[in-house]
Parts: structure tokens; sequence; C-alpha cells
């Protein structure tokens, strides 16, 4: 590509009134309305009247400014350009949404909980977010966390955690069926030395009854690491109807477990790609599988043991060299519980629907590629709201990629940053014409088709909801 004019040739003023660079809002905001996000902030917040005056408002326009790109409380001044006051009302300085987020409290954070719970059920009624899986499959629920790097020590609730880096912990439980890319259940904001485990059981409890609502009568898997292998969190999983599949550490059961595996229940499988290895230095290509009847939490009363199935993993702790091949093999095992019986998941299958947990580290990445990259406030209740304000957006967001994309599936998996380009950074000019309001966008725009299907869904009349 090349300029086709000289630099005397070209100039540039800021004197548009008719343009706006986030036409995508429109359909977006739409969809906002059509699950009540702003009643539902009436309702549920009670933040102080002197900041927390018409807060559903407030919530909008926060969300709003997250799902066109903003990242920090400065950058909500995007929606303060050209004819963004002839499309929407209410439009916020980022000085009233900085001092709303900074009066509120522990309390007013769990009120937005409720919210963000009640708005992922909307949009599952109208978008399907969660499929039924096929075949009396599962709906996948993974719970992990992750630091945000902050770079002040005065932000409340900052420390130096398990990741060596001072920031905040946000714990996130994501759900994901029939191959759908995941959408976030439940969240956490805390401080940045916690341990992973701390208040997992509670978060769980709260994701389960948000699914429960959002896809009633589906079986539940959920997955997580080792950090969460212990019995509160688990046992809440269970007891509340769903099966587990979570990595353990090697403990003297566990070693026990391994040891009882004869030599011929070994299976050998193959992996897709190659995954490198940071143990060895090497690059692992394939492995054997192993089950091995286990039950879980023995220290604890008979009541609350947990039966199930052990599943190992096992690589070669070296690499031969050619012309020097080792006396012996030597191996390295991994090893996660599981209550999915057998004729549910066979060993293979456990193992790899047990390694797709990694999924949720790509919804982390695309948080932090997005609101997360800072968390605007130095009081720790106004970064947890902000982070459940960019949950909002991140369901908001996958839901309109689901109703743009149709019958196709790239635009429904693809990043939040990918949706923001296409769907929602458009850039437009508006017109009026018999008392009406045109937007002019761009032509030849490459995702003009998913657009249009957006826009004629979000102001297409909502569908029955479900008795």
């Amino acid at each position: 590509m090349q300029l086709k004019h000289s630099p005397a040739a070209l100039s540039a003023v800021f004197d548009e009134e008719n343009l706006v660079s986030a036409a995508g809002l429109v359909p977006m905001m739409r969809l906002a309305d059509a699950v009540g996000l702003r009643e539902l902030a009436d309702r549920h917040l009670t933040v102080p009247t002197d900041t927390g005056a018409n807060a559903g408002l407030k919530v909008v326009s926060l969300v709003a400014g997250m799902v066109a790109g903003a990242d920090s409380i400065d950058d909500m001044n995007l929606l303060r350009h050209g004819g963004m006051g002839t499309l929407f009302d209410a439009v916020y300085a980022p000085s009233t949404l900085g001092s709303f987020l900074r009066s509120f409290t522990f309390g007013h954070v769990r009120q937005l909980d409720a919210v963000a719970s009640r708005v992922l059920t909307g949009l599952t009624v109208r978008v399907p977010l969660l499929p039924a899986p096929a075949n009396g499959g599962f709906v996948f629920v993974d719970i992990d966390d992750t630091v945000i790097e902050v770079h002040s020590a005065r932000k409340q609730g900052a420390g130096i955690g398990y990741s060596r880096v001072r920031g905040l912990n946000a714990a996130i439980v994501t759900a994901s069926s029939g191959g759908s890319t995941p959408v976030i259940l439940a969240q956490r904001l805390r401080q940045g030395k916690v341990n992973s485990p701390r208040g997992a059981d509670r978060l769980l409890g709260d994701a389960l009854r948000t699914l429960r609502r959002a896809a009633a009568g589906s079986p539940v898997l959920v997955r997580a690491d080792s950090a969460y292998y212990g019995y509160p969190a688990v046992s809440r999983a269970v007891k509340a109807g769903a099966a587990v599949s979570v990595t353990v550490k090697r403990n003297p059961a566990v070693v026990a477990a391994i040891a009882r595996i004869a030599e011929t229940s070994w299976v050998k499988i193959e992996y897709p790609n190659a995954i490198y290895d940071p143990d060895s230095g090497t690059w692992i290509s394939d492995a054997e599988v192993a089950e091995v009847a286990f039950t879980a939490f023995t220290s604890h009363p008979v009541k609350d043991r947990i039966p199930g199935r052990l599943i190992v993993r096992r690589v070669k702790a070296h690499q031969d060299r050619p012309g020097t091949p080792a006396l012996f093999d030597t191996w390295r095992y991994h090893a996660f519980f599981t209550t999915v019986p057998a004729h549910r998941h066979d060993t293979i299958t456990a193992d790899r629907v047990h390694r797709a947990h990694a999924i949720i580290e790509h919804v982390h990445a695309d948080l932090k590629n997005g609101p997360l990259a800072h968390l605007p406030s130095g009081r720790f209740a106004a970064n947890s709201a902000w982070l459940i304000l960019a949950v909002i957006a991140f369901n908001l967001a996958r839901a309109a990629a689901v109703l743009a994309a149709g019958s196709g599936t790239a635009l429904a998996r693809a990043t939040t940053s990918t949706i923001r380009r296409t769907l929602i950074q458009i850039p437009a000019r508006i017109a009026h014409s018999a008392r009406r309001v045109h937007l002019h966008l761009p032509a030849r725009w490459p995702w003009q088709e998913p657009f249009a299907r957006l826009l004629d869904l979000t102001h297409s009349p909502p569908p029955e909801t479900r008795s």
C-alpha cells in the first residue's frame, strides 16, 4: 500500500459532527437492552445516590466503553465524540464513571455479581451460547485464576503471589459445550498473594447456580488443575450434581495407586501436535495412559469420601540420542481424578477431555488483551467492579458474535479483539431522512454480511421466554 497524495496535498480537520467510530455499539447496546442490563443494575445496585444516581445508565456506559475497546477510565472518552450524542443518551464523562466505581463497597460488588449472572442467563435465552451437548455430552465448567500485574504497591490488595509478579488475583469460571467458545459464569477479584483454591468452593457454587439457569438439564463436568484438588471445591461440585476432572498432586496415596497399574494396562497415545516439555527441554509427541480405581479424600469420614478413577498419563523422562539408546526407560507421571464413569469416557477420551481444560487460558488472555490490561483504581472494590463489568462486556461480545456468525463458525469462535475490529469499530456517518436515522457505513466492508445480520437480529422482536 502506498499513499496517493503528497504531504502538501493532504490536511486533517476534526470538525465532522455526524461521524462515529464505533457504529457496532448500536446493535450491541440493543442486545444489552434486550437482556435488561440497565434495569437489572437499577434494581440490584444500592450505590449511594451522590455518586450512584442512574446506576443502570452508568453501568451500561462502562460496559459500552469496554466493548468498544476501553481499558482504562480515561478511555471512556471514546464514547464522547462526533455523532455519539445522536445515537445514545446519557454518555457520561470519565470522571463521573470513575467516581461511581470508587463508591463501591464489597456489598455493591456482590450486587453487581448478581447483575452479571442474570445478564448471562438472559443472553442464553436469546442466543445459543451453550448449545445442548450432542449424544448426552457434558457442559464443561473450567475454573482457574490469573494474576493481573499492577505497578503500584499502593493499590489495595496488591501483592506478590505464586507467579512472583506484583498484582491482584482474578479467579474465573467458564462454561462451554458442543465446541462453543467459553462464556464466563462467575468471577472474583482477590488479593495478589492469595492461594489459588481460597474461596474456590463458593465461586464454583455461584457458577453452577448460574449454569442451572442458563443450561438447565445438561450434565456438567467441572475441570481444574491441581491447585483445586481439595475437599471444599471438589465436594461442592459433586454435591451440586456435577462430575469432576481435577489434576492431582503426587502424594503417597497417588503414588501407591500408580504402582498398582499393571504394565500391560498402559495404552500408547499420540498427540495431534508435539508438546514442549519444560522439565526435559524436549518436544514430546507420544505418551501412554492407564487408569486405576481411586477414592479421594480418604482422610475424611467415610461419608465424605469420593470414589472415582485415577487417569494417569506417563511420558518418557529422556529422549534417546542417535546411536546411544538408554539402558532402560524412565517415566514421569501426570495424574488426574475424575468421577466420570468409564461407560461415558474411556481412558483415552477422559485424558483428551481433561487436557482441554487449557481453553480457560485463552479467556484469561482475551480479558488481559482488553479491559483487564489495566486495573483503573487504587481501591479494591472499584477494581472488583471493573472485573465484573469486563465479564459482562466479554459475554455480550460473545453473544453478538454468535448472532452475527449465523451458520458459520469462524466469527463465533473469534477473540474479542477480532469481534471488536469486525463488528464494533466500524466508522459510520449519521444522516437523517423522513424522521429516521440512517448509518452510512464503509462500502465494501469485508464483514458487511455478519454486521447486517447482527443489526437485523437485535432489532427484531424477542423470542418467547423459556417456561
